[in-house]
């Protein structure tokens, strides 16, 4: 029971936040002169008919609490409105290009997570070791290198030899898990590799310096003296209290990597959301903006409620009510 109402309050306070999300979206970019947002979308060679016909077919002419209205209630019922230059609904434009965005946050994660926390704990049991200094060095240099520089380097060492000598499992561009496992990890394991590179050195880092401060704790010099093995000092009592700010920063960084992605969208010609958000701001495509903006902060919500409940799996004294 006292999950079921944590999830509740959580939604329930997920939903005032893309609430509040969406308000702020839709009154900044639609509370402008309405016959700016006309002169954008009908082009500057219009004519006063071509524009005044614009203005009435997107209802900018009502007042702007009729339209805020009228786009709560879309919203309610998943209506987030229609492109302005193609006409297609902004639902099946997100649907369209979310699957390459969230295969390549979800396994950039997994990626980067098993780096991030392997090194990082091996560099802290060993601290100041041969291994450990390596490590120091790795990280200084993933997390100095550009995404973009790291994507490219990729293609020129790995992707462009295996196809020169005939080896074309690894490819660009996207390809749907539901068509080809191996096919789907082909097309996404360059890009996993480019977008997990920079976090993994920061989930190194951060997990290194953590679980030093753990080791250094009373309770851990207590566990050793009652005579427990190191493996399960350091795994049982040190890495899950140590993972509980690994976890919160998870959660932003999972949150913000939805419209973070763009760079190694472009390099590897996946065609996500990143993408067309950009094209969408070039072209003032505001419903598509909006959209945008809307599932992003989904994602942000879903990510805190997630990292939330981790948090009582992770350490004991965190209780769920």
């Amino acid at each position: 029971m006292a999950i079921a109402r944590f999830l509740i309050r959580r939604i329930l306070t997920g939903l005032v936040v893309l609430w509040l999300v969406a308000t702020a979206a839709f009154f900044l970019f639609f509370a402008r002169p309405v016959d700016t947002v006309a002169h954008e979308l009908a082009g500057r060679a219009a004519t006063p008919q071509v524009i005044t016909e614009v203005i009435r077919n997107l209802g900018l002419n009502q007042p702007i609490l009729v339209q805020y209205w009228h786009f709560l209630i879309n919203l309610v019922h998943g209506n987030l409105g229609y492109s302005y230059f193609t006409q297609q609904p902004v639902d099946s434009v997100l649907k369209e290009d979310l699957p390459p965005t969230v295969s390549l946050v979800i396994g950039g994660v997994v990626l980067w997570l098993i780096a991030g926390l392997s090194v990082g704990i091996i560099s802290a049991t060993r601290a100041r070791s041969l291994f450990d200094r390596f490590s120091s060095v790795g990280v200084l240099v993933g997390i100095s290198l550009p995404t973009f520089v790291i994507g490219e380097l990729l293609l020129l060492i790995v992707f462009l030899p295996l196809n020169q000598h005939g080896f074309h499992w690894i490819q660009d561009g996207y390809a749907a898990p539901t068509q080809s496992i191996g096919a789907w990890v082909g097309h996404m394991l360059l890009p996993w590799i480019t977008l997990a590179a920079v976090q993994a050195a920061i989930y190194t880092r951060l997990t290194r310096g953590q679980l030093l401060d753990v080791l250094g704790e009373d309770y851990i010099r207590m566990a050793r003296a009652k005579g427990l093995s190191e493996r399960r000092v350091v795994f049982r009592h040190g890495v899950r209290a140590a993972l509980t700010p690994v976890v919160s920063q998870l959660g932003v960084d999972v949150g913000q990597l939805l419209g973070g992605v763009i760079v190694v969208e472009t390099v590897f010609g996946l065609n996500g959301l990143g993408q067309i958000s950009v094209e969408a701001i070039n072209t003032d495509n505001l419903p598509v903006i909006v959209g945008f903006v809307i599932l992003a902060a989904a994602f942000v919500v879903i990510a805190n409620i997630i990292v939330d409940l981790l948090y009582a799996v992770l350490d004991p004294r965190v209780r769920i009510s």
